[in-house]
């Protein structure tokens, strides 16, 4: 199922997470050659992808919203 990136944070490693408008939390790495998201290297680029609708193996597994993590 789609759903729009609503946020992002870090992770425990420092790897970008992105926060989807159904309350599950989805890895963005860019990792060439495997994963190109040059867009989550700058502030910029992951701006810019607010809103954009990624796939959500959690939505379609039914699993619950995942915890939100704390402000820093």
């Amino acid at each position: 199922m789609k759903q729009a990136i609503v946020g992002y944070h870090r992770d425990e490693e420092e790897h970008w997470v992105a926060q989807l408008a159904c309350g599950h939390n989805q890895h963005v790495r860019h990792d060439p050659p495997w994963m190109r998201r040059e867009w989550v290297c700058s502030e910029a680029g992951r701006a810019e992808m607010l809103g954009v609708c990624l796939d959500c193996v959690k939505c379609d597994e039914k699993a619950p919203a995942d915890a939100r993590p704390a402000s820093k």
